[in-house]
C-alpha cells in the first residue's frame, strides 16, 4: 500500500521526462520545418552562413514550394535535374531516382510545362537547389497567381505582423519567435489552401502530423493508417493519392509508406 503513491509519482515523473525530453523537441523541430511558398528570387536572396541554414525575414527556411515553368531538363540514370523559371528567376530542382515510379513521374514533366514543386532547400558551393519531394503539372493556371499571393502574404506576415506582435506586452511568449510556417496544423491547412481537402483527407493529415510519425523517416504504412482511422483501403488510397498530388504528403521507402511534407 505504501508503494502505490511512490509508483504513481514515478510514473508522473517519467511522463514529464518523455514530454520535455522527447515529444517537445519533436514538436519544436516540426515547427521549424514547415513548408514555405517562395519565389526563385526570394530563394536566391535568402541569408545563409553555411548554405544549410537559410533565413527569410527572421524565419528558418527548410522545406519550400515553388511554381513556375520548366525551362531546362537533364535526364540521367539515377537523377533528374531541371530548372524552374517563375518570372523572378530560376531555381534548380533535383530528384533522385530510386524506383521506376520516380522515373515515370519525372518523365511526365516536359519543358515548357508549368509545375508545382515541393522539396527541401539545399546549398552547395554557392549554388542553391531544391531536392524534390513531389512535383506535378499545374492544370489550373489560377494556381500560379495564388502562389504569388501566398508568397506576398507570407513575406508580409513574417516581416510585419510577426514583428508587430512581438512589440505587444501580452505576446511576450514563444509565439513571438515563430514565423508564418510555424502555425499549428489547423492554421497551416487554412493558409496553404487545404480548405478543399475532404474530411477523410484532413484526418489522414492530422494522423501523419503526430510526433511519432513525424520522427519516423519511413512515415506510416497505409495499413496502419487504415487501421487507425477505420477507412476502407480503396477509399484510403484515393485520399492518399489526392494528398500526394496536392503536395501535402509523399511516399517514402515504397508506395505503401507515406509522410507529411510538414516535417519532410
Amino acid at each position: 500500500m505504501v508503494l502505490r503513491p511512490i509508483k504513481k509519482k514515478l510514473r508522473n515523473s517519467i511522463g514529464q521526462i518523455l514530454v520535455f525530453k522527447v515529444f517537445l523537441p519533436l514538436l519544436q523541430n516540426r515547427e521549424s520545418r514547415c513548408l514555405l511558398p517562395l519565389t526563385a528570387k526570394q530563394i536566391h536572396d535568402l541569408a545563409s552562413n553555411d548554405e544549410l541554414n537559410f533565413i527569410s525575414d527572421g524565419v528558418e527556411v527548410t522545406n519550400v514550394t515553388v511554381v513556375g515553368r520548366v525551362y531546362q531538363k537533364e535526364d540521367k540514370a539515377s537523377e533528374y535535374t531541371f530548372l524552374v523559371d517563375d518570372g523572378t528567376g530560376q531555381i534548380e530542382c533535383n530528384r533522385w531516382i530510386q524506383e521506376s515510379v520516380d522515373a515515370d513521374e519525372l518523365a511526365a514533366i516536359l519543358i515548357g510545362m508549368y509545375v508545382r514543386v515541393h522539396g527541401q532547400l539545399r546549398g552547395l558551393q554557392g549554388r542553391r537547389f531544391i531536392n524534390i519531394f513531389s512535383v506535378r503539372p499545374v492544370t489550373d493556371f489560377n494556381e500560379i497567381t495564388s502562389h504569388f499571393v501566398e508568397c506576398i502574404y507570407v513575406h508580409f506576415y513574417n516581416n510585419r505582423l510577426r514583428k508587430g506582435l512581438a512589440t505587444q506586452p501580452h505576446s511576450a511568449t514563444n509565439n513571438t519567435l515563430k514565423g508564418y510556417q510555424a502555425a499549428p496544423p489547423s492554421q497551416f491547412s487554412a493558409h496553404f489552401g487545404t480548405d478543399g481537402v475532404s474530411n477523410i483527407g484532413q484526418m489522414i493529415l492530422n494522423l501523419l502530423q503526430q510526433p511519432a510519425y513525424l520522427a519516423n523517416e519511413d512515415g506510416a504504412h497505409r495499413n496502419v493508417i487504415a487501421q487507425h482511422l477505420h477507412i476502407p483501403m480503396n477509399k484510403l488510397m484515393e485520399e492518399l493519392q489526392s494528398l500526394v498530388d496536392n503536395g501535402f504528403i509523399y511516399s517514402t521507402i515504397d508506395d505503401d509508406h507515406y509522410k507529411s511534407t510538414v516535417n519532410a
